[in-house]
Formats: structure tokens, C-alpha cells, sequence
């Protein structure tokens, strides 16, 4: 079934979202704030632990580290774009429309813990090599596994966050949605180098959506959008 694995990884989305939620009215204020720390700390390590994996090697015993200069000219350039079309406030306005629409008018962390889950389970290279593969070749393997991922950090994030979070499954929908559409578009320019550049970046944003969970609105992560088309592109030049 064409798009079988984001269907399924939506489910996971929703299904995390109402097991948080729900044992989320078990928790205690001073709980719930606990775990939100933790969840930035688990957000700020595995962004480490991706951006190592991207942008070091070994050679002869010596470390080194590659990608500097393309993660400092692709997010100087995807974050001048996205602050230009402010994708952040586009994403803030349709989290409003949803808060409306579902009857959470009244919930003052439903856009936040929305645009915050949103950006945590969109972002990174599986979503995008996920629905490529589902495309073309019925593939769901990796969507099965982000599945699984998305499940947990839902299920986490929900106990804290609030309801907005369950709506994250409309981001993922939507997104990786598209890129199964133009997945013959977007398949060539997937290469080994380009996945890193991709990784790299996107881990780094990553780190923002844990630093912002400490101190909300540090980071417009979802300026920071761009960078990621900017890194990819950057593999061929």
C-alpha cells in the first residue's frame, strides 16, 4: 500500500499521544516538569550523538572532523530563508487553527507543545529516506522503525506537554505525506554525502528543540528548516 508507513507512523503518533495524556493525569506538576528536563536531555544527547556520527572519522588513529563549513554556510542560508518567509509563524498560525478547530481553545501549551513535537518527529534523515522507500520500493522498514522511536518520545513528551502534542501526527502526515509524492524527485539527490549533510544539520537542530525545552523560545527551530535543502544541495558543489 502506497504510503502504508506513514500511515502507520502516524498511528504511532496518535497512540503515544493518548497513552501520555493519559498517564500524564497521574503526575504530579513538579513530576511533569522533571520529565520535561529529562526529555531535553535525552533531545541534547542523541543530537550529540548524530552530529558525531556525521562529521568525525578515524583515520590513521586521528580524529577529524568534517562538515564545519557546510553546517556554518547552510544554516546561515536556510535560517535567512526561513526567517524571510517566517515558516515559524506559519506553523504557530496553522497550531492555532488546529487549537481552535479541536476545541482546545482554553489549553494556553497547546501551540508550543504542537510546534515543539511537531518539529522533534519531522525533522532528521529517516522521515525523509523513510517515505522515499515506502515510494519506491514498498519499503517500510525505517518508517517502522521511527515508528517505534516516535511512539516513545510521543508517549514522553504527552505526560508533560499537553494535548498539543497528539497533533504532531498531522505535521508527520503532511510531511512525510509530500516528500512520498515526490519521492522520483527526490530519490537522486540522496547520496551517501548528501544523507551526512542532512544528518549533521538536522541533528543539530535537534540539540535546539532540547535546549529550547529547558528554555522555551531560545531557539525558531522552524527557521532553521532551509538548512536542511541548502545541506543536501551543498553535496553537490
Amino acid at each position: 500500500m502506497y504510503g502504508f508507513g506513514t500511515l502507520v507512523n502516524v498511528l504511532a503518533i496518535v497512540a503515544g499521544g493518548i497513552v501520555g495524556l493519559t498517564l500524564g493525569r497521574f503526575l504530579k506538576k513538579r513530576w511533569q516538569e522533571g520529565i520535561v528536563k529529562a526529555m531535553a536531555l535525552t533531545c541534547l544527547f542523541i543530537a550529540i550523538a548524530g552530529f558525531l556520527e556525521a562529521s568525525v572519522t578515524v583515520t590513521d588513529g586521528a580524529l577529524h572532523v568534517t562538515g564545519i563549513l557546510m553546517a556554518i554556510v547552510s544554516f546561515a542560508i536556510g535560517t535567512t530563508l526561513g526567517e524571510i518567509v517566517d515558516i515559524d509563524g506559519k506553523i504557530v498560525t496553522f497550531g492555532e487553527f488546529l487549537k481552535a478547530k479541536t476545541g482546545n481553545a482554553k489549553d494556553p501549551d497547546f501551540v508550543a507543545a504542537f510546534v515543539t513535537a511537531s518539529l522533534t518527529v519531522c525533522i532528521g534523515a529517516m522521515a525523509i529516506l523513510g517515505a522515499i522507500g515506502d515510494a519506491l520500493r514498498g519499503d517500510c522498514s525505517i518508517l517502522y522503525a521511527k515508528s517505534i522511536l516516535d511512539f516513545v518520545i510521543i508517549t514522553i513528551m504527552a505526560t508533560s506537554l499537553g494535548k498539543g502534542v497528539v497533533f504532531s501526527a498531522v505535521s508527520v502526515g503532511l510531511f512525510q505525506g509530500t516528500v512520498t509524492l515526490l519521492a522520483y524527485f527526490i530519490e537522486p539527490f540522496m547520496t551517501a554525502q548528501a544523507v551526512a549533510n542532512l544528518s549533521m544539520t538536522g541533528s543539530m537542530m535537534i540539540f535546539c528543540i532540547g535546549v529550547n525545552l529547558i528554555r522555551p523560545a531560545t531557539f525558531k527551530v522552524a527557521n532553521m528548516l532551509p538548512t536542511l535543502v541548502v545541506a543536501v544541495l551543498w553535496a553537490y558543489f
